[in-house]
């Protein structure tokens, strides 16, 4: 007899800006681990290095990804928890880090990861997807960390739906003996949870963006928010699902700021860049509860991270 847990997960995307993370950077509020503990924890970043020519086609920098990995695990397993490490693959700038309860390891199968170059000359690295999934229980999971084309100009929102729509054609996972538990492609998995740097813009006048950004005006901004209105036409994304945005956005920043980049009078030379929502998280199909969806004021990087808290269904044999 199948009976339905449900746990708990944290899912937060972040674009460090080619930062390098010190060893004495505290990742407690980011992960919450002061106030509570989830079953798993997703995490995905972008621009873990520069996007230099020399690091999208020479040989990867697998130092920095290391260095995550270890300060997230030390923040996780602190407090007489433990969780595992399931899952951490990189692909150029982007990273993905899957950590799971120690409890669960034991049903826990099948992990493998995809990894899809929709870049330079349309296959190199330095953007594109790197996919996790896995069979936890009776039920199959999906996560896809994405960094989708960039560019505030009219019509670059197109390359970002090809770039979408790349990532969900493309990514294949291992065949495994018993096909039916273990899905190949994205869709076809019963928990699908997309997070990234998806860049799309607010498609209004830099300076009305900026002056409605000061009064907060969310619902009037969201209303020329590429993702949204390109998944209403049907461009891309059409069907996922997201929780309503009431927080800033989370991209121009100076580092180590709360100024949007241009704000600031008196730096000349400086390419305009109006504040976006360009950091998302998105969910498609069934089984998913939106707890709480904010952003988290680390000053790290140009970016903000964006955390999604999530009660997601699991089938299990009683």
């Amino acid at each position: 007899m199948d009976t339905t847990k449900l746990l708990r997960l944290l899912v937060s995307t972040w674009n460090v800006g080619g930062v390098q993370p010190s060893r004495e950077l505290d990742l407690d509020d980011w992960l919450q681990t002061k106030e509570t503990s989830y079953d798993i924890y997703v995490l995905g970043f972008q621009e873990i290095v520069p996007l230099s020519a020399k690091n999208v086609i020479g040989p990867e920098k697998s130092s920095v990804a290391t260095r995550w990995n270890s300060l997230i695990g030390s923040t996780l397993n602190r407090r007489n928890q433990c969780f595992h490490c399931i899952a951490s693959k990189q692909m150029v700038g982007i990273l993905v880090s899957v950590w799971v309860r120690d409890d669960l390891i034991q049903h826990l199968r099948h992990p493998s990861v995809s990894s899809i170059g929709c870049g330079i000359m349309g296959f190199l690295g330095n953007k594109g997807s790197v996919s996790v999934r896995f069979l936890l229980h009776k039920t199959s999971f999906c996560f896809i960390c994405c960094h989708l084309a960039s560019g505030g100009r009219r019509g670059d929102e197109m390359q970002r739906n090809s770039h979408a729509m790349e990532i969900l054609s493309r990514t294949s996972f291992t065949k495994t003996c018993s096909s039916t538990s273990s899905p190949q492609k994205i869709l076809d998995h019963d928990r699908v949870i997309l997070l990234g740097d998806l860049n799309y813009r607010i498609s209004l006048p830099e300076s009305e963006t900026r002056l409605l950004v000061q009064q907060k005006e969310w619902n009037v901004l969201l209303e020329k928010d590429q993702l949204r209105t390109e998944a209403a036409a049907g461009g891309a994304f059409e069907g996922w699902q997201e929780g309503n945005i009431l927080f800033s956005p989370t991209y121009k920043y100076y580092p180590n700021s709360d100024e949007y980049y241009g704000c600031v009078h008196g730096k000349k030379h400086e390419k305009r860049r109006a504040p976006a929502w360009c950091d998302r998280i998105l969910w498609y199909g069934k089984g998913v509860k939106l707890n709480r969806y904010e952003r988290c004021e680390a000053r790290l990087s140009d970016h903000r991270a964006v955390r999604a808290i999530l009660t997601v269904e699991v089938e299990s044999t009683k």
